[in-house]
């Protein structure tokens, strides 16, 4: 399991001061670019730069259990639960301390860039993808 914290800025907060729930996509995201970086070694700089790939999402769902406040600091967990050929299914959850906030189901599906469609996942990095899905059963 991949472990990204992330402290909640005001940036993040509406008028309430809590997460403004768009803002939880958008660290959602960081959380797998470091994920992709820093366990798989493919940073998305060069997915998207050199080698004109990507991973949109495809499907996401999100459950909100808590609010998060200004200041606190997020934990988000992110685990593989299925690699396809040319899919990848996560499940992301961020907690404060033990208190579980908010739970993610995503699927990306690699792509080239220039044609939008999909394509079979690089050996070498279908191989990382399936070990992470070993480690996290």
């Amino acid at each position: 399991m991949f472990h990204y914290q992330q402290k909640i800025l005001f940036q993040h907060c509406d008028p309430a001061g809590i997460v403004f729930y768009p803002r939880y996509y958008e660290m959602l995201n960081a959380c797998v670019e470091a994920w992709f970086d820093e366990v798989l070694g493919y940073s998305f700089a060069k997915m998207h730069g050199a080698e004109d790939r990507g991973v949109p999402t495809v499907l996401q769902n999100a459950e909100f259990h808590a609010p998060s406040r200004h200041g606190e600091l997020l934990d988000f967990a992110l685990r593989v639960t299925q690699v396809g050929t040319t899919s990848l299914d996560l499940a992301v959850q961020a907690a404060c301390e033990k208190y579980q906030r908010v739970h993610f189901a995503s699927r990306l599906v690699f792509i080239r860039k220039d044609t939008s469609r999909p394509e079979p996942w690089p050996s070498g990095l279908r191989k990382k993808l399936i070990n992470s899905l070993k480690e996290d059963t």
